[in-house]
């Protein structure tokens, strides 16, 4: 397993080995020596999953304590950019974003912990997105940050992203008050 450190701390990518033959393949999608090894303790509670169409924009989500989630993503079709937006009020690198590429061919994953806004975009059709998370989904508990505010910056590398009416008039950072 090799792993990616980002400039952004918390945010890890897992690059899994890959056991191929003529049968196909094998391959570990979660262990929890990975992240103790980076003194992370994650408990996943439950685990979802989305498919997406090329375009399809989701997030940025995130939801409030006591219901904060730290989330393990990977596609298992499709590609998606995944990006996580650092929310922690403490944070150094506060308000600013990384983004990680999510291949089905290259089958890596991407961990999220609590205090961080969430969202990719789908860049091919039948994107299956699959999402291990620390805590339970609560909807009283949702919150989100504008996908396109422009003191973020993100480079989604599409144009015109298909985005849900919901995820369209979420506030920008400049007009949030964090809860983490």
């Amino acid at each position: 397993m090799e792993q990616k450190l980002f400039h952004i701390e918390g945010l890890v990518e897992f690059i899994p080995r890959i056991f191929k033959d003529d049968r196909g393949f094998f391959l570990e999608t979660f262990s929890l020596k990975w992240f103790e090894s980076l003194g992370i303790q994650p408990n996943f509670v439950q685990d979802n999953q989305s498919v997406s169409s090329k375009g399809v924009l989701r997030g940025l989500h995130f939801q409030k304590q006591p219901y904060a989630q730290g989330k393990l993503v990977r596609v298992s079709s499709g590609r998606a950019l995944d990006v996580a937006v650092d929310l922690r009020k403490e944070s150094p690198t506060y308000g600013q974003h990384a983004t990680c590429l999510l291949d089905a061919e290259k089958l890596n994953m991407f961990y999220i912990p609590e205090g961080f806004a969430h969202g990719f975009v789908a860049l091919e059709d039948n994107t299956t997105f699959l999402y291990k998370c620390t805590n339970y989904y609560h909807k009283d508990s949702e919150g989100g940050i504008l996908w396109s505010d422009p003191d973020l910056g993100i480079d989604w590398g599409i144009d015109e992203p298909l985005v849900s009416p919901k995820d369209a008039i979420l506030p920008q950072l400049k007009d949030f008050d964090s809860p983490f």
